[in-house]
């Protein structure tokens, strides 16, 4: 499913934004809860900490469901997959929002969880596909583009959502909106058969390639550095910076707004250059985070360093996940599937910690040490990959018999990809 003209041309297939709308739709469900957990909590009949558990079981389901469900769905087209995975999503809301049980509702978390793996998964291939490889980055950075807005206009409005009609009719919106989804999948993707020579055995031989986890591995980093800082971004600005609790979503306004913007910038550059794009920007998130420490005490520098941080960890995702994919072959949908668990692993690990380090005598400054160390160490997975890429060793893995070596030029290093006679 390739669009010659659209790669010809540098616009992106209507299919990516297709994707990206999807995309859009369940980062808001995701994260939605955070602001209606004492809702949640109150009428479920249990505490806002046990309520807590409904974040912990999507992020959960995320990380496992991600690449079982990639490689569950294999044999299936991709836009019956994609089909599929709105339909479950939208069940999943629909049970939760007319149950009263906790239990059931956690468990449709979980459930909602293992959809959206598969949605961003199979989401991932079929927009690096349609926009062909020489705009596979920018095409990334599209659908992640949908999660980053997700997260400064969806997650708000769903939450004003939420609080006017309640936690259950916020859950049967996006369950409609889910359906809707669904048909406008089913009508703009194109229908295509998955390749009848893949196997579960094609898509974990991929695994082996060192250069996918060396990317996998700057993906975890760079988002538990982030997120680790932003996740205890209140208590810093309030605390320390001396801004008022009313102002604090205007500050994290602009720190969705750095976010959006270095996702277009890595979509941008990340095809031509993406270690000269990557590194520099994880050097300069480290950067960020370390300054924030001595200078958060003024409020125009806490701001300004915060946007900074969003925008440069930001460039990185849509580089390093097209880079995984890449990196994969021609078994890309497991690989796909374990960028999104690698990205919620970096979450929970780095937001784990930066609560140990709020708790410490580091007090509000320690997320933000914990968030430089997290980026500081994305620069080692980086710079291997530069080097890699400079000896002109990346070989992305052949696939079963009868194949022959086609070299073609990525960047800086020579990618050797496989084609079946």
């Amino acid at each position: 499913m390739s669009h010659p003209a659209a790669s010809a041309s540098g616009r992106m297939p209507w299919v990516v934004w297709v994707l990206a709308a999807g995309t859009f739709l369940m980062g808001t469900t995701e994260f939605v809860v955070a602001g209606i957990l004492p809702d949640m909590a109150s009428d479920l009949g249990t505490g806002v900490t046990h309520a807590g558990l409904l974040i912990t079981a999507f992020a959960a389901g995320m990380i496992v469901g991600g690449p079982t469900m990639a490689l569950a769905t294999l044999r299936l087209p991709r836009r019956l997959t994609l089909v599929l995975a709105l339909a479950v999503f939208a069940a999943g809301h629909v049970v939760a929002a007319v149950t009263g049980s906790f239990t059931v509702v956690l468990a449709a978390r979980f459930v909602t969880a293992l959809a959206t793996g598969a949605f961003w998964a199979v989401g991932f291939v079929i927009a690096t596909s349609a926009a062909g490889q020489a705009n596979a980055t920018r095409a990334v950075s599209v659908m992640m583009g949908g999660l980053t807005l997700a997260n400064v206009v969806g997650v708000p409005a769903g939450s004003l959502v939420g609080h006017v009609t309640g936690w259950r009719g916020l859950f049967l919106a996006l369950a409609l909106l889910a359906v809707l989804a669904a048909v406008v999948i089913g009508r703009f993707v194109p229908r295509t058969r998955q390749r009848p020579q893949m196997s579960v055995r094609d898509e974990i031989r991929a695994l082996r390639q060192g250069r996918l986890w060396l990317a996998l591995a700057a993906a975890v980093l760079i988002m538990g550095g982030v997120l680790a800082a932003y996740t205890y971004i209140a208590p810093l600005l309030t605390d320390r910076a001396g801004i008022p609790a009313g102002a604090v979503p205007l500050v994290l306004v602009a720190f969705g707004a750095g976010a959006l913007g270095g996702t277009a910038i890595g979509g941008r550059s990340g095809d031509r250059r993406p270690m000269a794009t990557t590194i520099p920007a994880a050097a300069t998130t480290t950067l960020a985070l370390s300054a924030l420490v001595p200078l958060s005490t003024t409020p125009a520098a806490a701001v300004a360093l915060i946007f900074l941080m969003a925008l440069a960890g930001f460039t990185i995702n849509p580089v390093v996940t097209a880079l995984a994919v890449r990196f994969a072959g021609d078994a890309p949908t497991l690989a796909a599937a374990l960028t999104t668990s690698a990205y919620n692993t970096g979450i929970a690990a780095g937001s784990a910690l930066a609560g140990e380090a709020l708790a410490s005598p580091l007090g509000v400054t320690g997320p933000a040490m914990v968030g430089a160390v997290f980026a500081g160490l994305t620069l080692l997975p980086l710079v291997a990959l530069a080097i890699a890429a400079r000896r002109g060793t990346t070989r992305v893995v052949a696939h079963g018999a009868g194949e022959t070596q086609a070299p073609v030029r990525q960047g800086t290093a020579e990618v050797t990809s496989t084609t079946r006679r």
